[in-house]
């Protein structure tokens, strides 16, 4: 669906090889009612931080793998001097604050497209969750304005872009399995270490972990020794996640900081079900893979977010798809 840039005037000086893509827009503009998108979620299979940094931030190494827990996002273009955003969950701001009117306006201030949208988010991804919920929203709002616009921007450029607002988005723009480095903004397609039909059971307490507060909590001497590309490598090869590979630096000061989800990931190991159970990014999810059935002690919890999962990937050129 891609659309006009808003205030485009008259035509008659523009060459016809323009004049015929602007016509085809148009017209797919009128053919649409509005342009839907998935927005996916990530976990990140081991996550190392390698260094603090004189500007705050950390370099880390990470596999991150995207996955088939996600939202919606629906575009249709406003004429208007400024985007909407609702959303169905109330705690999630809709100004310009939230990373989908931060995407929308970095596309435009590269692309110089002016283009504004009424935009509707609908939440599945829990937030405070170390799932990338709100990354996974600016990336597929960067997709979608790109592809409402006719693909003026090339992926490349989009992941390159998107290091501007955030340090998870980027790894939106890989295939869907990626080794990042730098803040995670550097990224790595690699080959998915297991099958992609692998069960994962995602558990959340109904406490979020705030991310700069897990890392003001890092204790650097704490942190793992592994080498992450030998973890990566040892993923590749055993096609499995055990739990000696499963390494989350982010772990120590998730657990210091919330004592209650280090219990819970010892009673989801203790039950002999999963292959591996980790924390994933700054928390406060825990990962269990090999397995999506759900203990009976969490389900008897009501407090708790419960949801299966799969690794998900995508093709060069398209986006992710709940369906594929």
């Amino acid at each position: 669906m891609r659309s006009l840039r808003a205030g485009f005037q008259a035509r008659q000086s523009v060459p016809p090889r323009h004049d015929a893509k602007l016509l085809q827009r148009r017209s797919r503009l009128q053919r649409c009612q509005a342009y839907q998108i998935f927005s996916p979620s990530k976990v990140n299979l081991f996550l190392r931080i390698t260094n603090r940094r004189d500007d705050g931030y950390h370099d880390l190494a990470s596999l991150f793998h995207v996955i088939d827990l996600g939202d919606t996002l629906s575009f249709e273009p406003l004429a208007s001097d400024h985007d909407s955003l609702q959303c169905n969950m109330d705690d999630v701001p809709t100004d310009s604050s939230n990373l989908v009117i931060k995407a929308l306006d970095l596309f435009r201030r590269h692309t110089g497209i002016a283009t504004r949208f009424a935009v509707e988010l609908r939440k599945t991804v829990p937030h405070g969750a170390g799932l990338g919920g709100g990354s996974g929203n600016a990336a597929a709002a960067l997709w979608a304005a790109n592809d409402i616009s006719g693909r003026p921007a090339s992926n490349e450029d989009l992941l390159k872009w998107s290091g501007e607002i955030g340090s998870d988005i980027s790894v939106f723009f890989s295939n869907g399995a990626a080794y990042c480095t730098g803040r995670g903004e550097i990224v790595e397609d690699v080959a998915p270490p297991i099958d992609l039909s692998t069960p994962l059971l995602l558990i959340k307490p109904p406490i979020g972990l705030s991310t700069p507060q897990i890392f003001k909590a890092l204790d650097l001497e704490r942190r793992s020794t592994s080498d992450p590309r030998e973890l990566l490598s040892s993923m590749q090869q055993n096609g499995t996640i055990t739990q000696d590979l499963c390494v989350n630096d982010l772990e120590q000061p998730a657990f210091d900081t919330l004592p209650e989800l280090l219990d819970l990931k010892q009673r989801l190991q203790a039950t002999g079900d999963y292959e591996s159970v980790f924390m994933t990014g700054s928390g406060s999810t825990i990962v269990c893979v090999g397995s999506d059935a759900v203990p009976d002690f969490v389900a008897q919890d009501s407090s708790l977010f419960i949801s299966p999962a799969r690794l998900m990937t995508r093709q060069p050129g398209e986006w992710y798809s709940k369906d594929s």
